[in-house]
């Protein structure tokens, strides 16, 4: 019996050195994935300043609370279980399918430059339309949620990427995982940037001079960063859109194109020594942007061919 008890003890704390072990694969491969796709969460942070951009103050904390839930539920209900089973049973799918989202950004993107160009703002006739406070909220967040949709696929699938080593059970774990980190860091760091002005005016409110003269500059310098934000997360979703393109025509087998790109911003960073790592990203970067405008120019001549607005419908007739 004792020594029933003594192996008994022996498999239990086997399986809690197996278990430990496995917790501390799981949390490498997660910091890992993480890392994998900051680039993709930056340009997230950068996209969603502009769904509270011009709303009341007092709305901004509320709405960018509605969006994270919304991302959360995007990666832990859709995005995880939908990239597992993929993976599982048709990877081969995932490669088109992130295509297509990031076709979708180019075009949300692209539309946007179109509207700046042309005074055609139909985006923002759209909101117009709303009939109370509550109905305008509720079309920014869905506007939101379904952009961070596309971006938190890209997240999700580059995370999944590197964490090919584990168990489809760990792979479960560390997606959620990173999914989770994601949405607090990236919505966290917007709830800042949004109430940044806020900080701004209780500091200017202060005795201390120090304090004023920082609450002050804040309060100056947040409307115009918050503005510069909404121009950059129109910039960040072509270029992530054009960069998934780009990225799936390799994966495809068709790479002479980004062949041809990736090559190209070598060749323009090599000259400028300790620099040519920005310059070379930077190069990648506005290839992809272009990338993104051309597709996403012409599914903007598709889509407004078949979504004309009925006043210019009457004009046309």
């Amino acid at each position: 019996m004792p020594s029933g008890l003594i192996a008994l003890l022996d498999d239990v704390a086997m399986i809690a050195k197996l278990a430990s072990a496995s917790l501390d694969d799981i949390g490498a491969a997660t910091l890992k994935a993480g890392t994998k796709s900051a680039g993709v969460v930056i340009d997230d942070t950068a996209v969603t300043p502009r769904y509270v951009h011009g709303l009341t103050p007092e709305r901004e904390l509320p709405i960018i609370a509605k969006i994270m839930i919304g991302s959360l539920k995007n990666k832990l209900l859709f995005l995880l279980p939908g990239a597992l089973l993929l993976s599982y049973f048709a990877p081969v799918l995932i490669t088109p399918l992130l295509m297509i989202g990031g076709a979708y950004l180019a075009f949300e993107a692209t539309e946007k430059i179109i509207e700046v160009i042309t005074g055609d703002h139909h985006g923002e006739a759209e909101l117009a339309e709303a009939d109370t406070p509550a109905e305008l909220e509720a079309r920014q967040v869905k506007g939101a949620v379904r952009t961070d949709f596309i971006l938190s696929a890209e997240i999700m699938a580059i995370a999944l990427n590197e964490l090919g080593e584990l168990s489809i059970g760990e792979q479960a774990v560390a997606l959620a995982l990173v999914a989770i980190a994601v949405t607090l860091g990236v919505y966290g760091a917007v709830a800042i940037i949004v109430k940044l002005d806020d900080v701004g005016l209780h500091m200017a409110q202060r005795a201390n001079s120090v304090s004023q003269a920082v609450g002050r500059f804040l309060v100056r310098m947040v409307p115009g960063l918050l503005k510069s934000l909404a121009t950059l997360g129109t910039a960040a979703m072509l270029w992530v859109g054009g960069g998934i393109l780009l990225h799936g025509l390799a994966d495809l087998g068709a790479g002479a194109i980004p062949h041809v790109v990736e090559e190209l911003a070598h060749a323009i960073a090599a000259p400028f020594g300790a620099l040519s790592a920005i310059v070379d990203w930077l190069a990648n970067a506005l290839a992809a942007a272009i990338a993104g405008a051309i597709v996403g120019g012409l599914i903007v001549l598709v889509v407004r061919q078949f979504t004309k607005h009925p006043e210019k419908l009457v004009v046309d007739n």
